[in-house]
């Protein structure tokens, strides 16, 4: 069977840099085979842009698998395109049609600044991580995987919690661009297991503290976040963080890292 090809107009966002003012230009993607990514087809246009001496689009990519989260920016208002469950590199240009107008801008945040075109700078869920997304563990030789018991239905909650791959579509989804389903993942997948005990109060204050510090929005639960994880990340982790939150909030202080008491 032959395979079908089909020709987009593109709407993208062009910034040269964080302090541009930026805007859409009008391209277009032609000849598109349907076995394409959406990175591919991308690839394609700026393959055509560079060989007339302009600049090609600058976007995020990796490992093109779904797995990295390096990827992501907004595709006809939805975070990573309007396939559910699908990051924009695992999106295939079988789910649009010949002719079909597409307008594609970067995660818009105020804790995501542009960066170049469509790539937005995510070092905030790096400082997030930093803050308290980590365990405390005795070195020496790897302790054998049996060792710790962990209930499987405690085990399964906390990998489903882990599979966030931080890419940032909850917070271009969410209308305050709030940083819950993702900060609460971090939390949830540690706060389930033994090997995240020793730091669970201290993780979700300062968790959610740094959060908070890099400006990221209120999470007012209209579940736009989850609809738009490609991880399907759940909504029960906000609940639970913020469980561990008060429960911290109301039997410990927050401690600086150099051991003093915030």
């Amino acid at each position: 069977m032959a395979v079908k090809h089909i020709n987009l107009t593109l709407k993208v966002w062009r910034q040269k840099g964080p302090k541009d003012q930026g805007g859409f230009v009008e391209l277009h993607a032609k000849n598109v085979s349907e076995d394409a990514s959406f990175l591919e087809m991308l690839d394609s246009v700026n393959e055509e842009l560079v060989s007339k001496g302009e600049e090609p689009i600058a976007f995020d990519h990796d490992c093109r698998e779904g797995i990295c989260g390096a990827c992501g920016f907004v595709i006809n208002g939805e975070a990573h395109g309007p396939m559910r469950s699908t990051t924009v590199c695992q999106l295939h240009m079988r789910n649009f049609k010949d002719g079909e107008v597409l307008t594609i801008e970067p995660f818009r945040a105020t804790a995501f600044p542009v960066i170049k075109d469509l790539m937005v700078n995510r070092s905030a869920f790096d400082r997030i991580i930093s803050a308290g997304g980590y365990i405390s563990a005795n070195t020496g030789n790897a302790v054998d995987a049996n060792a710790v018991l962990v209930p499987k239905a405690d085990a399964d909650e906390a990998m489903s919690s882990a599979t966030c791959i931080a890419c940032g579509a909850c917070v271009a989804a969410c209308k305050n661009g709030s940083a819950a389903l993702f900060t609460s993942a971090k939390i949830s997948h540690m706060a389930l297991l033994p090997q995240g005990q020793v730091e669970r109060k201290e993780r979700a204050l300062r968790m959610v503290a740094q959060m908070d510090a890099e400006g990221f929005g209120a999470c007012t639960t209209t579940g736009a976040c989850e609809a738009a994880c490609p991880k399907d990340i759940q909504l029960t982790n906000i609940s639970r963080m913020n469980r561990e939150f008060f429960a911290a909030a109301t039997t410990q202080r927050p401690k600086h890292k150099d051991g003093g008491a915030g």
